[in-house]
């Protein structure tokens, strides 16, 4: 009886340790564009959406109170580095489940800490227009800015953590994606004000991996958007996408060959097909198993 009384309290205390810690990323009004919500944040699933790998997928919408959700591995098996994760959605709602928490599980079986954020949305409507500083578009500026505090907020946590703060990269898919690239590219250009002792800590991303990304090919000039201004110092990048995703995957060689013209280290992965949207669920198509190469990508990166 009392092995039974020990194993749940065993499960519990296991339960217990895999939900994650949720901590909001501004102690006020969120600087920048605000995202234009109706009503509570909320699921916005509905019966008829296309089932991905066989599952319905949560479609989180009108998110006004940015937060970051921290998935911390095992202790036994932690490595020291730690991904933030930034979900896609269009800027119109965060496909939750499917490119945020089950990215985190996955993450966490290897040792990395993971840190979701759950930025700003609808931001869709503020529209390819760029910022005052000309580095960012509008309906980036909101997500970007969550991005960038989550890692500063991540830095100012890393001994408390278990984190290297030199070991904290981005990853992101499709809007997400391009979230987390515009991040890196930006480095420490912080696109809001210091606002307390956390915002000290960089926020610029050790690497980077834009899954599926939207954002970075001008398909007027074939090369990269004139805004991403890429240097020598920009973090190494990870890719991933199907050459019939159809948000295009010259959003993914324009920038790669940018990397490549900075001797900055890159690695494309490129399928003739497998659409959009895939997350890390499996499928018949090659490039949902990508996850074989990145986790080989990730813990070179641990070595840097």
């Amino acid at each position: 009886m009392k092995r039974c009384l020990l194993l749940v309290a065993m499960l519990a205390a296991n339960l217990a340790a895999a939900e994650p810690q949720i901590i909001n990323l501004w102690p006020a009004t969120p600087p920048g564009p605000a995202s234009k919500v109706d009503g509570a944040e909320r699921d916005l699933t509905k019966e008829e959406d296309k089932l991905i790998a066989g599952r319905r997928i949560i479609k989180l919408g009108h998110v006004s109170t940015p937060q970051m959700l921290v998935y911390l591995p095992p202790k036994e098996k932690a490595n020291g580095g730690a991904v933030i994760v930034c979900p896609g959605g269009g800027f119109s709602i965060l496909a939750w489940d499917l490119e945020g928490t089950e990215v985190a599980e996955w993450l966490n079986t290897l040792g990395f800490a993971a840190i979701v954020v759950k930025y700003r949305v609808p931001t869709r409507e503020h529209g390819d227009a760029l910022n005052e500083a000309g580095n960012a578009p509008l309906k980036t500026v909101g997500p970007v800015m969550d991005a960038q505090r989550a890692m500063s907020l991540t830095r100012s946590k890393a001994a408390e953590w278990g984190i290297n703060p030199q070991r904290i990269g981005i990853m992101g898919f499709s809007a997400g994606g391009e979230t987390a690239g515009l991040t890196a590219i930006l480095g420490q250009q912080r696109l809001y004000d210091k606002i307390d002792a956390a915002d000290e800590q960089s926020c610029a991303p050790n690497f980077a991996m834009p899954i599926y990304p939207a954002g970075f090919y001008d398909k007027d000039t074939g090369g990269l958007r004139s805004y991403l201004q890429v240097s020598k110092d920009t973090p190494p990048m990870f890719f991933v996408m199907a050459q019939d995703d159809r948000v295009n995957s010259l959003n993914c060689t324009a920038l790669y060959t940018a990397l490549t013209l900075h001797n900055v280290p890159a690695e494309l992965h490129l399928y003739p097909t497998g659409g959009h949207g895939y997350g890390l669920r499996p499928t018949d198509e090659p490039v949902t198993r990508w996850t074989a190469l990145a986790e080989t990508w990730l813990q070179r990166q641990l070595q840097r």
